[in-house]
């Protein structure tokens, strides 16, 4: 196998000059220059990616953790974060937890052993004890969507507001005349659910609405549990007139509840979601849904985590957490009245 030192040989040059010339980072001689590539091309010679990692402490290679790529959010997630990597050169590998946080923590223990220079999680859950030593253990991380009240100025996260996007959602909803307004509420355990019920909660108070734990739909099983709540709360004495869910899926379970007990959109009930996935404009009727910009949330959280790569590269340690919050839009379509 032809190595370094054979081109810097036939190019009648020092192994350092090849692997400036191979790397770009400093001037060689246009002479010197045509004449490494020359030897290099006579000795179809490549590098040892994994030696030269092995030196230069990166792999590039980053590696995001999602709960599901199933889960309509996080393709779009995913998408954004390659996007961005392959354009500075790093490839992405992507691993799938299932909501599971022993496979999430083993995905974790094979991913520092194979030189990855960073991650993205979008999987935290629970105790993530496991996720946060990785900042202290010194990797570039970046928290995505899912992270905890206690991590904010601890880690780097890019996320919406989802306490002023669910705010905003329900007050459309009562600016259009809906006084009975149920909410599909998703894992209590997870912040940015908890913020969303907050969000809820204010709007109603500030419109002078009272609140109702009747009209609360609490998740149990998945967003398939909404199916059976939705019939039961459209079967009270005074069903609600709308129903704002904490996400997409839940609203399109929510929808076929609706749809199989007869039950007109949005002429009896209009219905609002929360991430305008794809999917959302291909239902009937089309889901009117406070939108989360999902493709910039994964570029944003590549660009930084490349940006945390660079400082530790030249600086030995990890630059201070930063919090990118992105502006989300109302998308007015026809589940809604």
């Amino acid at each position: 196998m032809t190595n370094i030192k054979d081109v810097a040989s036939l190019a009648g040059v020092s192994a350092s000059t090849v692997s400036r010339v191979l790397n770009g980072k400093s001037y060689v001689n246009e002479a010197t220059r045509q004449r490494v590539l020359e030897a290099v091309q006579q000795t179809n010679y490549r590098p040892n990616v994994l030696a030269k990692s092995l030196k230069m402490g990166q792999s590039k290679m980053i590696c995001i953790m999602v709960p599901s790529i199933q889960n309509s959010i996080f393709p779009e997630i995913t998408r954004g974060v390659e996007d961005v990597a392959r354009k500075n050169g790093f490839s992405v590998i992507l691993c799938n937890t299932d909501e599971d946080t022993a496979v999430e923590k083993a995905y974790i223990d094979k991913m520092k052993t194979r030189w990855i220079d960073g991650f993205i999680v979008c999987s935290s859950i629970g105790d993530a004890s496991h996720i946060r030593a990785l900042r202290a253990e010194g990797f570039p991380l970046v928290l995505v969507n899912r992270f905890a009240e206690e991590d904010i100025g601890k880690m780097d996260i890019v996320s919406v507001d989802s306490f002023q996007a669910a705010y905003n959602g329900v007050k459309y909803l009562i600016t259009t005349g809906h006084r009975r307004i149920a909410l599909a509420y998703g894992r209590e355990e997870l912040f940015f659910y908890r913020e969303r019920y907050r969000g809820y909660c204010q709007a109603l108070a500030d419109g002078g609405i009272p609140y109702d734990e009747a009209l609360v739909m609490r998740e149990t099983s998945g967003s398939d549990s909404f199916y059976g709540m939705t019939q039961e709360v459209m079967r009270l004495d005074s069903p609600p007139d709308a129903i704002f869910t904490t996400s997409d899926p839940k609203a399109f379970v929510v929808m076929h509840a609706l749809h199989d007990m007869g039950v007109r959109i949005p002429r009896d009930v209009s219905v609002l979601g929360f991430d305008n996935v794809n999917l959302s404009s291909m239902v009937e009727p089309p889901l009117s849904t406070v939108a989360q910009p999902l493709y910039e949330m994964g570029a944003v959280s590549a660009k930084n985590l490349l940006r945390q790569i660079r400082y530790k590269e030249q600086n030995g340690q990890l630059p201070a957490p930063v919090r990118h919050v992105l502006e989300v839009n109302l998308v007015v379509r026809r589940s809604t009245r």
